[in-house]
């Protein structure tokens, strides 16, 4: 009579254990990032008001020079301290340039937008892949 195997044998176990360990060695760091971006759009998230508030003022006033936090006639609200889970700050310096700053659980990035004026096309803003975007580009957690 001839032998019938049944199951696995230890060497093919070791085989599918190795394979599952590699594709997690992969998978983890990846989801990682994910996560850790998905965390961040909080951060960019709360500079939106005052983008608007920036372009509503720079339309009324014709340029950017007191569309900041601190002029009371700008309309720009006033710099944010903590907020939500994963913010610390958001700040609006001179010329409307606005600083969104993450807090260690996003590896206390920042975000930073820096609008530019026409009287034509209105305001734009600096593509927070240039160098002037904050360190969020090089971590590769905004677009």
């Amino acid at each position: 009579m001839k032998n019938v195997q049944k199951g696995f044998t230890l060497i093919e176990l070791m085989i599918v254990v190795a394979i599952i360990g590699i594709l997690a060695a992969v998978a983890i760091p990846a989801y990682s990032n994910y996560t850790k971006k998905a965390k961040f759009t909080e951060v960019t998230q709360a500079t939106q008001a005052i983008k608007i508030a920036i372009e509503g003022c720079a339309s009324e006033v014709g340029d950017l020079v007191n569309c900041h936090d601190g002029v009371t006639t700008s309309g720009v609200p006033a710099d944010v301290g903590t907020f939500g889970k994963y913010g610390t700050s958001v700040t609006t310096a001179a010329n409307g340039v606005i600083t969104a700053t993450g807090n260690a659980q996003v590896d206390s990035l920042t975000y930073i937008l820096i609008p530019t004026y026409d009287s034509v096309k209105g305001v734009s803003w600096d593509s927070p892949n240039s160098s002037a975007g904050g360190t969020c580009h090089a971590a590769n957690l905004c677009k």
